[in-house]
């Protein structure tokens, strides 16, 4: 990623339903080359989707909790399986160390998350859950800072230096 494609980015996450012709404005490069430059992050896999940002809490699951799992030598086809037909669960990660997957679990109320966890503890594939309800948000997600720092060149295409 360059300073261009930094810059499309950051317009996208401001100004999630900007068109080319309204980014191009914003960044001051032509329209063909937001078009062009969107493409290639979209084909790269840079950029995975437009889909809107959702604040679980007003959208009635104020419960957030990370939970990590223990499970069978073996079962983690089984244990993607469950957590996938659990509506529940925001995401999941397989990690190193003490717990072998990491799951981040939303939930409309306490009785909600406990039935969750419950119905994990039941699965034959977990063998031991730990989890953690989370107080309130420190830092925001957020891809901005870390793109930042590793973004390389100019922020005009090369017609406009």
């Amino acid at each position: 990623m360059d300073a261009l494609d930094l810059a499309l980015v950051r317009e996208l996450r401001e100004n999630p339903r900007a068109g080319d012709l309204e980014l191009s404005r914003r960044v001051g490069v032509a329209r063909a080359t937001v078009t062009a430059r969107l493409g290639k992050l979209e084909s790269s896999g840079v950029i995975t989707g437009y889909g809107p940002d959702v604040d679980l809490a007003a959208s009635g699951h104020p419960v957030l909790a990370f939970a990590t799992l223990e499970i069978a030598q073996g079962r983690l086809d089984d244990v993607r399986a469950e957590l996938d037909s659990l509506p529940n669960v925001l995401e999941a990660y397989v990690t190193s160390g003490a717990a072998d997957v990491v799951c981040k679990i939303a939930a409309t109320s306490h009785s909600d998350l406990q039935d969750v966890l419950l119905h994990m503890s039941t699965s034959g594939s977990i063998v031991r859950s730990t989890s953690v309800v989370v107080l309130s948000e420190l830092v925001a997600p957020r891809i901005l800072p870390i793109l930042s720092r590793d973004v390389t060149g100019s922020s005009r295409s090369p017609a406009y230096r």
